[in-house]
C-alpha cells in the first residue's frame, strides 16, 4: 500500500461513518464521528495531544521501538502471535527498550477494535486486549455485516472484563473517533508509514522483518 493510499484510508474511515452503535435489542445506527457540522474540519484543526501513547518497557531505555499496525492486518496478527512474544520476553520485560504501539486505520473495523482496546484504560490492559483482538482476528473480522463484527468485538471486550456501559460509551464517542483518525494520519505522515506492520527503531523506519533481523537492529542501536 502506497503512502498516499495509507493516508487516504483515514479519509475513507471518516467518510463512511466510523462506526456503528448498537445496544442489545436495538437496530444498527450508523454514526458519523465528524458530524454534519464538522464535515469540512481538517486534521490540522484537531488536537491530537489527548491521545495517549500505548507503551511498555522502560521509557528511559536507550532504544525506542514503535510498531505501526492495524487490527485488521493479518501480517500484524502473525507478528503478535510470534515475534512480538519474543520481543517482549527479550527486550520489553527486561527493560532494554521502550516499546510503543500505534494503530493504523485502514478501515472502520480496525478503528472499532482500537476504540474498544483503548477503553480498557491502562497500557497493560490495552496490550492484554490487543492480544485478544489479534488472537481472534480471523473470527471477528469475518463475522459478516458491520453489526455482527461489532458484536464480536464487544464479546472480546466483555471477555477482558470491560463493563458494558463503559464499552458503549467508548464506542459512541465520536469526538474520540475523529481524533484517533487524525492522530493516526499525523503519525503516518511524520514517519512515512506505507505498510503494516512497520517499525521505527530510534527514528529509523523498517518494514516487516524476521525477529532475528529486528533483534540485531535493536542491539546495534543500543551500542
Amino acid at each position: 500500500m502506497s503512502r498516499m493510499m495509507i493516508i487516504s484510508a483515514a479519509v475513507a474511515v471518516l467518510g463512511i461513518g466510523a462506526y456503528f452503535v448498537t445496544s442489545p435489542g436495538s437496530s444498527v445506527t450508523p454514526v458519523d464521528p465528524l458530524g454534519a457540522a464538522n464535515a469540512q474540519e481538517t486534521e490540522a484543526d484537531i488536537d491530537t495531544s489527548t491521545i495517549a501513547e500505548m507503551s511498555l518497557g522502560n521509557p528511559d531505555a536507550p532504544v525506542t521501538v514503535i510498531e505501526y499496525a492495524s487490527f485488521t492486518c493479518p501480517h500484524c496478527a502473525s507478528f503478535h502471535a510470534g515475534p512480538y512474544k519474543q520481543l517482549k520476553a527479550d527486550y520489553i520485560d527486561t527493560g532494554k527498550i521502550n516499546f510503543v504501539y500505534r494503530e493504523v486505520y485502514f478501515d472502520r473495523y480496525g478503528l472499532w477494535a482500537s476504540m474498544i482496546a483503548r477503553c480498557a484504560g491502562t497500557p497493560e490492559k490495552f496490550f492484554g486486549m490487543t492480544d485478544l483482538i489479534y488472537a481472534g482476528q480471523s473470527e471477528w473480522s469475518r463475522a459478516g455485516d458491520p453489526a455482527a463484527i461489532i458484536e464480536e468485538l464487544r464479546k472480546i471486550g466483555r471477555l477482558a472484563g470491560l463493563n458494558g456501559d463503559t464499552m458503549e460509551a467508548c464506542l459512541q464517542d465520536g469526538d474520540n473517533a475523529r481524533t484517533l483518525v487524525a492522530w493516526y494520519q499525523e503519525n503516518a505522515e511524520a514517519d512515512g508509514v506505507d505498510s503494516t506492520p512497520s517499525f521505527v527503531i530510534n527514528g529509523q523506519k523498517y518494514s516487516n522483518m524476521a525477529y532475528s533481523e529486528m533483534a540485531a537492529l535493536i542491539d546495534a542501536a543500543a551500542e
